[in-house]
């Protein structure tokens, strides 16, 4: 019976597997496939790739959308930590209510916050550009930082902050040397979730941008009604095979450092 059960959970596990993985492998050959039709497989052949490296409308989709990623996780990532700090020194009360408003972006829609935000720009007289995708991504990616960052400063001990201070150590000596290594995790957890976060926007994106201004998420969704190009399955190979590298970096190295101690 034991048997049975332990072939029926890793025989769960695996279907579970495929499912998640089927469509991603299934680009990953068709990004290979020579034929531009998937219905029919032409043979093994690198062209797409050579010619999306050759296509400056994809080029310039991804180089934007690269920028418009980092720009705001870098900066929804500063203005969070300084506002996860904030919110340590306030009382209890007052934390609460505004983690709780916190959460409130985070639960909305998306079409609700980007319509939100494109009748908000239009309001005060901004011209729909870079800038305006720009600050509606740092605005919601604010929540997810602060909800990275909190666990980890919520476990520091603040005796020793206090104690350094007592010893002649500056405010922001004493933070670079004993609170910001403890709560680095979660500084790199939320910037990562930003960027991933901002890398697939596409409904605040598309209220928010200018018609010269496109995303990877826009041109796909534009390019949807015409057909989308191969080109676009070699980009999202490379997307995944990188993401996919970086993810077992930052994994092996923190189980090297266990192995070690």
């Amino acid at each position: 019976m034991k048997k049975i059960i332990n072939f029926l959970e890793k025989f769960y596990m695996v279907l579970i597997f495929l499912l998640l993985y089927a469509p991603i492998i299934t680009l990953i050959v068709l990004s290979f496939n020579k034929s531009r039709t998937r219905a029919k497989w032409g043979g093994f052949s690198l062209k797409w790739y050579i010619s999306l490296f050759e296509d400056e409308a994809i080029l310039n989709a991804l180089y934007t959308t690269l920028i418009l990623a980092l720009l705001s996780a870098l900066i929804a990532t500063i203005l969070g930590t300084m506002a996860c700090l904030g919110l340590r020194m306030m009382k209890k009360w007052s934390r609460n209510t505004v983690m709780s408003i916190t959460n409130i972006p985070m639960l909305n829609s998306d079409i609700v916050t980007g319509i939100s935000f494109m009748l908000l720009f239009i309001g005060i007289g901004m011209k729909l550009s870079f800038k305006t995708v720009l600050i509606a991504h740092i605005t919601f990616n604010l929540p997810y930082v602060i909800l990275s960052i909190m666990p980890k400063l919520r476990q520091i001990n603040m005796n020793t902050y206090e104690a350094a201070l007592d010893l002649g150590a500056s405010p922001s000596f004493a933070f670079r040397k004993i609170i910001l290594p403890d709560i680095m995790p979660g500084i790199l957890s939320g910037f990562l979730l930003a960027f991933t976060m901002s890398l697939d926007d596409f409904v605040i994106t598309h209220f928010t941008k200018s018609p010269g201004i496109d995303t990877l998420s826009t041109k796909i969704y534009t390019e949807v009604r015409k057909g989308i190009k191969p080109e676009m399955y070699a980009l999202s190979t490379i997307m995944f095979v990188t993401v996919l590298v970086l993810l077992l970096i930052i994994n092996l190295k923190p189980a090297k450092k266990d192995k070690k101690a």
